[in-house]
C-alpha cells in the first residue's frame, strides 16, 4: 500500500526547501512523476492508521500556507 502526496505552495507561505525537508523527515520519499512524495506503507494499514500520519503531516506543516493531497492506493 502507498499513499502518494501532492504539495501546493503558496507564494506567502514557507520556502519549498523547508517543506521539502520536513517531509523527508518523517519518512516520505521524493518522487518523481505524478506525484511529488511516496509513502510505502510496507503492507496494507488501517484507515485509522491512514488518518494519524496524515494528522501528523499536517501538524508538522501547519502555519508553512502548504496545501496537501493525498492519494492512498492499495
Amino acid at each position: 500500500m502507498e499513499t502518494y502526496i501532492d504539495v501546493f505552495l503558496s507564494s506567502d507561505g514557507e520556502k519549498a526547501s523547508i517543506i521539502f525537508n520536513k517531509l523527508k523527515e518523517m519518512g516520505l520519499k521524493y518522487h518523481m512523476g505524478d506525484h511529488d512524495f511516496l509513502y510505502d506503507w510496507k503492507g496494507i494499514a488501517k484507515i485509522s492508521e491512514e488518518l494519524a500520519f496524515i494528522d501528523k503531516i499536517q501538524e508538522n506543516l501547519k502555519g508553512t500556507g502548504v496545501i496537501l493531497k493525498f492519494t492512498t492506493i492499495r
